[in-house]
């Protein structure tokens, strides 16, 4: 945030973007109050839990695309990303669906790199230096005689200019919510960490208290037990309503057949019956 209080009048704007054009980067704001004018001397804030949520997520997206190579295999190359104080995407390149166990394989790997408190470290060399020793570069990136490396121990090292933890540990915890195809070849995975996380485990238990409610049973080991059950409950009142149609269709039959007008001979049996539009 841009604030001032020139004229005695407190003026505040909102940073909503920062684009670099020409080796400048520009702040995109909005005004909040006040106006602003050439000259005014202005005090730039940073707001200190948004800024640390977002570097969770950004560090956590290092350690999920190191994770992604070794379990999925080093063909991974990351085809996008974006990070905000409430998830994490991760795109990348793979031929098929991850699966359900390799999402698992995947997510505890990085919750063990950050329970290992391992240190962020952020460095500046030369772009040979830097792919020579292993960094990762985005395809198509375009970069300058001297790069920033971001390593995370043995595990990750990649060139990145953004805002980090300075220890693994600081992430808190990880959690992918959703893996999904965003086009033909390309994977997403969206993650949350830290307090979303918390936030995250706080709907998953409202969501089971109510199911617990509704299938009135009072502990979660019986929930699968409980549906089962009621699963047979459904075939055994399928089955007899099935025979009660039965059963019901067969009287109506006789009953029709019992009250048959004869005809010129012929005996015609007839019912007047509704039938459901």
């Amino acid at each position: 945030a841009l604030s001032s209080a020139a004229s005695d009048v407190y003026k505040r704007q909102v940073v909503t973007d920062t684009q670099k054009t020409d080796g400048v980067y520009l702040h995109i704001c909005k005004m909040e109050s006040g106006s602003f004018s050439v000259g005014d001397t202005v005090t730039l804030s940073v707001d200190k839990a948004r800024r640390a949520a977002v570097a969770r997520n950004h560090s956590a997206v290092h350690l999920l695309d190191a994770a992604l190579r070794e379990v999925l295999g080093t063909h991974i190359r990351q085809a996008g990303s974006y990070v905000d104080d409430k998830e994490a995407r991760f795109d990348f390149t793979h031929f098929a669906a991850v699966t359900r166990e390799e999402l698992s394989r995947v997510e505890r790997l990085v919750n063990e790199k950050i329970l290992e408190d391992i240190p962020v470290t952020p460095y500046e060399t030369d772009i040979e230096s830097a792919k020579a020793s292993g960094a990762i570069a985005l395809f198509g990136e375009k970069y300058g005689n001297v790069v920033r490396v971001v390593k995370m121990g043995d595990f990750s090292a990649e060139l990145c200019g953004g805002t980090h933890v300075s220890n693994t540990a600081k992430i808190g915890m990880f959690k992918i919510m959703m893996e999904n195809s965003v086009a033909a070849g390309t994977r997403r995975i969206t993650a949350v960490t830290g307090f979303n996380t918390y936030e995250l485990m706080l709907q998953s238990e409202n969501i089971i208290t109510s199911v617990l409610k509704a299938l009135k049973v009072g502990a979660r080991a019986d929930i699968l037990l409980r549906i089962a059950a009621l699963g047979e409950e459904m075939k055994s009142v399928k089955k007899e309503l099935e025979t009660a149609s039965k059963r019901l269709a067969s009287a109506k039959a006789d009953a029709m057949i019992a009250g048959a007008s004869e005809i010129e001979g012929l005996r015609i049996a007839s019912m007047k019956t509704e039938l459901p539009i």
